[in-house]
């Protein structure tokens, strides 16, 4: 029998559903890039404070749960941002004189593949991927 050994998993970040809830997890998302050897965290950074605000304006209610995963196989790091909401995020061109409604396009365009997944008992995660 082959025994696997397996890295610790950093914990979550658990936010409450404020504004100050995209900062902390841009903070976060810097030292674990840090954590994992990653030298640039801009990229992961935006997406991170797309996925937290939204969840921070348009839920607003509940914790909202941050992670952030390497993916070894595909060069890739997985950003997880879950919420107690049950609607689902939509990408939607903004209009010119439009103030607010571009950051989902922007972050979709940033990544390389991004979803949204059901929890059991209510809620979701809105995950990314993109490049390290």
């Amino acid at each position: 029998m082959s025994v696997v050994a397996l890295a610790p998993e950093r914990p979550a970040l658990v936010l409450d559903a404020t504004d100050r809830a995209p900062a902390l997890a841009r903070r976060y998302l810097a030292v674990r890039f840090a954590e994992l050897g990653y030298v640039d965290a801009y990229v992961g950074q935006v997406v991170v404070t797309e996925l937290v605000t939204n969840s921070y304006k348009h839920v607003g209610f509940g914790r909202i749960v941050v992670r952030v995963l390497p993916e070894a196989d595909e060069g890739l790091v997985l950003i997880e941002v879950a919420d107690d909401g049950g609607g689902l995020p939509v990408v939607q061109e903004a209009a010119d004189d439009a103030l607010c409604g571009r950051g989902l396009l922007l972050m979709v365009r940033l990544v390389d593949d991004w979803g949204v997944r059901p929890l059991d008992g209510g809620g979701k995660v809105v995950w990314a991927r993109c490049a390290r």
